[in-house]
């Protein structure tokens, strides 16, 4: 595959950027963070390090550990599909360039926490009384802003352009 300046792989460095500030929070949580025990910092969040072996709300991670392998492979694989779409794009920041970036950066993030250390390290805890949604890490809110901003490409910024 070619990086070439003729395709929207040269904004690669959005998905670098997505994985630095992805690796430097988990970085800093694992540093500051005691396993377990909330970090209040405003209500209804806290910062809470937890590992999660599994995939998104901890789904299969009680598997034994062939889930580790599993989900870095479909990570991979995601990453070379989305690099293939990149390479299909123009040159340049666009929504649809900044999701894809956003979605492959996140990707990569969990996925060099999966290969190195067999676990994802997740810390934004949102609760509500006693209820909490599952802790997740920056690399999932890129995912997710990702996954947004390509679903409003596709039904609202397509058709008006």
């Amino acid at each position: 595959m070619s990086f070439s300046s003729s395709t929207a792989l040269k904004t690669l460095w959005v998905s670098v950027l997505v994985i630095i500030v992805d690796h430097l929070t988990k970085y800093l949580a694992v540093s500051y963070l005691s396993f377990g025990v909330p970090y209040e910092v405003m209500p209804y969040l806290n910062w809470t390090l937890v590992y999660n072996h599994g995939a998104a709300f901890s789904f299969l991670a009680e598997m034994g550990g062939w889930q580790r392998w599993f989900f870095a492979f479909l990570a991979i694989a995601m990453s070379v599909i989305l690099l293939f779409w990149l390479k299909k794009l123009p040159a340049k920041l666009s929504i649809e360039s900044v999701g894809i970036n956003f979605i492959l950066g996140g990707a990569v993030g969990n996925l060099i926490d999966r290969i190195l250390s067999g676990r994802v390290t997740d810390f934004i805890d949102f609760y509500v009384g006693n209820w909490h949604y599952a802790t997740f890490n920056v690399a999932d809110v890129a995912i997710t802003i990702g996954a947004i901003l390509l679903i409003f490409n596709e039904f609202f910024w397509k058709k008006s352009s």
